[in-house]
């Protein structure tokens, strides 16, 4: 019995081991302008209201020069809808979550890009849109918003 209950305790705190700490990761506001800070890791939101919107178009453009790649995500409305989003880069994922945002039926692949290995879509409800970007190699990004349409940006570079 002590046996079991020891092996029960062992793989309990292995599990938790090599799950997420999000407490320990820093929030981060992100802001109406490009800052040229590249972060690899953390939280990120913008804080604003809610508003309701639709994803029109996602899009993206390797300026070698200025040495990023940017990622565009084009919404129907003014502003950007309220984002929250993580950014782990030991695990090359970015994970973006769009509230009170639906998906329009004909986004697809836009094709090959320097650091992006692909864009997951995943309409939770009604509520919620939640996209993951997933790398193909560590990267760092740079996360900022546009108004007059809402555009939400990610400037990435490794």
């Amino acid at each position: 019995m002590k046996c079991i209950l020891s092996i029960l305790l062992l793989l309990s705190f292995s599990v938790s081991a090599l799950g997420q700490d999000l407490l320990g990761e820093r929030i981060r506001r992100i802001t109406s302008r490009k800052k040229s800070i590249y972060l690899d890791k953390g939280i990120f939101h913008n804080g604003g209201p809610t508003v309701t919107s639709i994803l029109k178009a996602v899009r993206h453009n390797y300026n070698k020069s200025l040495g990023y790649e940017r990622i565009v995500f084009d919404f129907k409305t003014k502003n950007i809808p309220k984002v929250y989003g993580h950014i782990n880069s030991g695990n090359k994922n970015l994970y973006v979550d769009l509230f009170d945002t639906q998906l329009i039926k004909s986004i697809n692949s836009f094709g090959k890009t320097k650091y992006v290995d692909s864009i997951n879509f995943f309409p939770i409800s009604k509520e919620t849109l939640s996209v993951e970007l997933k790398f193909k190699e560590k990267v760092s990004v740079d996360i900022f918003y546009l108004d007059n349409p809402g555009r939400l940006v990610i400037d990435i570079k490794s």
